[in-house]
C-alpha cells in the first residue's frame, strides 16, 4: 500500500472514499428505480397488486442472486475491478431500457444480470484497503453503509418526484443518470484503489481445502438463513409498506400532500443521522472492553423491527380512519435504528471471514441470503391483500422476532470462528 493511500480522507484510506462514492450512485440507481417500481406496476401497467408484489419480490431476488455467479466470474476470470466496471455498464443499460413499457421484463433482467458482477466485487475490495491489524477496518462498513444511504436518501425525491409529477419514464431515466455518475467515479479513482491481486491459471492454484473452512462456511450458512427470514419482513418496506403510504396514510401537511415515495428518503436519511452516534456508542463500548458480539448485535436488529412492525399494527388496529402520516415516520426512525444492528455488521462478517482468494464469492453468499429473503417477501408481501393490514403488520413483527431468535442462538458459534473474538472464546 502506498503511503498517498494510506493517508486517509476523514481518517480513512482515500480508496474508501471512492468505492463510498462510486456506490452511492448504484444504490441511487437501484433505490430510485425500486421507489417507482411497485407503483408503475399497479398504476401505468395495471398489474393486480398480488402479482405486482410477487414481480417485485422476484426481481429483488434475481438481483441479489446473480452476484453468486458474479463473484465467482470475478474472483476467477475478471478480476474485481474490471467486474465492477462491466456490471455498471451493463445496469446503467437496464435502467435506460426502463424507460420503454414493452422492454419491462427485460429491463428488469439487464439490470439483474449487471447487479451480479458489480454487487460483490465493490465491497470485497474494502479489506485490501487496510493492513492487518488496522483498528479502522471495524468501522469501514459502518462508513459504506452510509454511501448506500445517501444514494437511497436522494433517489425517491429525485427520480420519485420526476416519476410522480412528470412521468414513470423521467424517474427511470434519472435512475440510469445515477448508475452512469458511479461508474465515472470509479473509473476517475482508480489510482487510489487497492492492487489486483494476480489471478492464476486455474490448475495453477493449491487445491482448495474445505476441511479447512468447514466450520466458517456452516455458521456463515446459518447466519445467512436467519437474515433469510429476517427479510421476510424488512424488505416490505418497498412493497407493502410502500403500498400503505399511498392508500392508508393521510399525507396532507399544511395544505401540501407529501409525495408517496418521499417517504422511502426517510429510512436512508436515518441511516446518514444514526450511524455517527451508533459509531461514536460502540466505539466506547469496545474501549472499555464491552463491545457487543455480532451474533448479538443482529439479534438486537432485528427485534428493535420487530418492534417498528408491532406499533404499525397498533396503529391500524386502534382506528378506522387514515393514519397520520407522524406514524410512517415515527416508524421508520425506530425501523432504520434496528437496519442498522443488523445489516452492516453481517455484511462485515461475510467479508472479514472471506478465506483466500474468496473474497467477492463469500461477499457475493451474503447477497445470496439477501436473494432467498426477498423471494420470501415477495410471497409474504401476497398476503397484504388477504387480511387485515394490522395482522399482516403483526406478522410481520412475528418473523423478525423469529430472526432474532435464531440470531442469538448462534452467538457462541459466531465468535468461535470470528477472529475477533476467538480470543475471547478460548
Amino acid at each position: 500500500m502506498s503511503d498517498d493511500t494510506a493517508r486517509g480522507w476523514f481518517g480513512q484510506p482515500r480508496g474508501l472514499t471512492i468505492l463510498f462514492l462510486t456506490n452511492m450512485w448504484e444504490q441511487f440507481s437501484y433505490y430510485g428505480m425500486r421507489a417507482l417500481l411497485v407503483y408503475y406496476m399497479t398504476k401505468q401497467l395495471l398489474m393486480s397488486q398480488g402479482h405486482s408484489s410477487f414481480v417485485y419480490g422476484a426481481y429483488t431476488a434475481c438481483a441479489y442472486f446473480t452476484p453468486i455467479v458474479g463473484g465467482v466470474i470475478a474472483d476467477r476470470l475478471l478480476g474485481k475491478r474490471r467486474a465492477v466496471i462491466i456490471g455498471a455498464t451493463i445496469m446503467a443499460l437496464g435502467h435506460f431500457m426502463m424507460a420503454f413499457e414493452a422492454l419491462f421484463y427485460v429491463a428488469l433482467a439487464t439490470i439483474a444480470l449487471g447487479n451480479g458482477l458489480f454487487l460483490p466485487s465493490l465491497p470485497s475490495q474494502i479489506n485490501d484497503l487496510y493492513k492487518a491489524g488496522d483498528p479502522r477496518r471495524g468501522w469501514a462498513y459502518n462508513v459504506y453503509y452510509v454511501g448506500i444511504n445517501i444514494g437511497g436518501f436522494l433517489a425517491p425525491l429525485i427520480c420519485g418526484t420526476l416519476g410522480e409529477l412528470y412521468g414513470w419514464h423521467y424517474g427511470f431515466g434519472a435512475a440510469g443518470l445515477g448508475m452512469l455518475a458511479g461508474l465515472v467515479i470509479y473509473l476517475a479513482g482508480q489510482r487510489y484503489l487497492p492492487p489486483e491481486t494476480p489471478r492464476a491459471p486455474t490448475e495453477d492454484l493449491p487445491p482448495m481445502r474445505w476441511a479447512d473452512h468447514r466450520r466458517t462456511f456452516m455458521v456463515l450458512g446459518a447466519i445467512a438463513l436467519c437474515v433469510t427470514v429476517f427479510r421476510g419482513a424488512y424488505e416490505q418496506v418497498g412493497n407493502t409498506v410502500a403500498l400503505w403510504a399511498d392508500a392508508g396514510i393521510d399525507r396532507a401537511a399544511g395544505g401540501f400532500t407529501i409525495p408517496m415515495t418521499w417517504f422511502q428518503s426517510l429510512n436512508p436519511l436515518m441511516v446518514m443521522l444514526m450511524t455517527p452516534a451508533l459509531l461514536a456508542y460502540w466505539r466506547r463500548r469496545a474501549d472499555a472492553g464491552r463491545d457487543t458480539p455480532p451474533a448479538r448485535r443482529m439479534a438486537t436488529g432485528a427485534l428493535i423491527v420487530a418492534a417498528a412492525y408491532l406499533m404499525l399494527a397498533g396503529v391500524e388496529w386502534s382506528s378506522d380512519a387514515r393514519a397520520g402520516w407522524i406514524w410512517l415516520a415515527i416508524f421508520f426512525v425506530i425501523f432504520t435504528l434496528g437496519e442498522l444492528f443488523i445489516l452492516p455488521t453481517g455484511l462485515g462478517l461475510f467479508a472479514r471471514l472471506a478465506p483466500p482468494r474468496l473474497g467477492a464469492t463469500t461477499v457475493a453468499a451474503w447477497y445470496l441470503a439477501i436473494f432467498t429473503g426477498s423471494l420470501s417477501a415477495g410471497l409474504v408481501g401476497t398476503f397484504w391483500s388477504r387480511m387485515d393490514h394490522g395482522g399482516f403488520f403483526a406478522l410481520l413483527a412475528v418473523i423478525a422476532t423469529v430472526a432474532a431468535g435464531l440470531l442469538r442462538l448462534l452467538d457462541r458459534q459466531v465468535r468461535a470462528v470470528d477472529p475477533t473474538w476467538i480470543a475471547k472464546v478460548d
